[in-house]
């Protein structure tokens, strides 16, 4: 998965900027980004501050860990199903 080159507190920064009254094409001229990563970015960490968002990419990151273990162990159990189905 690509990386955001603004880091976290960043993103913050510049919503706070924008809370603050300054235009969304100001800031994504000033900040070299375009309109729909700042849009995208609102909608996902509006009003949020550094350590909700840290703990949401937390609950994001073991999500997906736990997805992972999840379709492991549903391949292991399929495979075993098919072994005990087949007739030797």
């Amino acid at each position: 998965m690509k990386t955001s080159r603004f880091s976290d507190s960043k993103i913050i920064s510049i919503l706070k900027e924008n809370e603050d009254g300054a235009t969304v094409p100001d800031l994504c001229r000033k900040h070299g980004m375009s309109s729909a990563s700042f849009y995208k970015w609102r909608s996902k960490f509006g009003g949020m501050d550094a350590s909700l968002m840290k703990r949401m990419k937390e609950l994001e990151d073991e999500n997906r860990r736990l997805k992972k273990m999840y379709a492991e162990e549903k391949l292991k159990a399929e495979i075993a199903k098919e072994i005990i189905e087949k007739k030797w």
